[in-house]
This record gives C-alpha cells, sequence and structure tokens, in this order.
C-alpha cells in the first residue's frame, strides 16, 4: 500500500514548484479532473492543457497545507490558502491587472496503485472575483 499523503506531499510540492510535468508523473493515465467550474477533463493530456493555461493565467501558491487520507490509501484530500497573482485576464473573467488574491481551497483525490485517479478542487469563485473585481 502506498502512504497517500506522501503522494499528495509530492503533487502540491510539484504545483508550488510550477512542476506539471511532476504534477502529472503522479497521476494516473485516465485521471478525471473536476474543476470547481466547468466539465471534467479526462486523461494526463486534458490535465496538462489545463495546467499549461493556469500557469498562463495565475501565479499561485499553495499555504496552509493540510493534508488527510484514509486508511486504506484509496483516498485523500487537503485544504490550503490559495495565494495568487492574476496575470493575464481569463476568458469570461474580470480584466487581469496583475491584482493578488488570498482564499481557501480544497482538493479531493482518488488514488490506485499509488497515482492519483481522480483531483476534485474547490474554492469559492465568488470571494475570488470579489478579490480582483
Amino acid at each position: 500500500m502506498h502512504d497517500a499523503r506522501e503522494v499528495l506531499r509530492a503533487y502540491f510540492a510539484a504545483f508550488n514548484a510550477g512542476d506539471t510535468e511532476g504534477m502529472l508523473a503522479l497521476l494516473t493515465d485516465d485521471v478525471a479532473h473536476h474543476v470547481n467550474e466547468g466539465q471534467v477533463r479526462i486523461g494526463k493530456d486534458a490535465f496538462g492543457v489545463f495546467c499549461a493555461h493556469m500557469q498562463k493565467c495565475y501565479d499561485e501558491t499553495l499555504t496552509e497545507l493540510v493534508l488527510f487520507s484514509a486508511e486504506d490509501g484509496t483516498r485523500a484530500a487537503a485544504e490550503f490558502m490559495v495565494n495568487g497573482t492574476y496575470l493575464q485576464t481569463d476568458a469570461g473573467l474580470p480584466e487581469a491587472r496583475g491584482q493578488t488574491y488570498r482564499l481557501p481551497g480544497a482538493s479531493m483525490m482518488s488514488l490506485r496503485d499509488g497515482k492519483i485517479a481522480r483531483v476534485t478542487t474547490y474554492y469559492n469563485l465568488a470571494d475570488w472575483l470579489r478579490q480582483v473585481s
């Protein structure tokens, strides 16, 4: 059995380092990515495209990371603070002018064979919109 919290710790360290390849290495090929707003993306390729878009529009670091895991290692979660800068206007959202923001977020994950098979991320979009508007 793999330690789910160690997998998540590595995933979020890669996120904070802007290391998309490092994040992708921790995902199953058929990963299901459930974003806060929008459609479920399936597969590493779709996840990589999402990450590239996000890194173009946002510079984010996660702090105050707290990890949780089920005893059998098949599910884990993280709670954190998102500390960000809005770099480039994202379609359908307010104009980017380098605004900074800070808001709580969480990710729930399913694991299979030591890799992340599902990523579900939540944050308060209304709070983010208030901070950047």
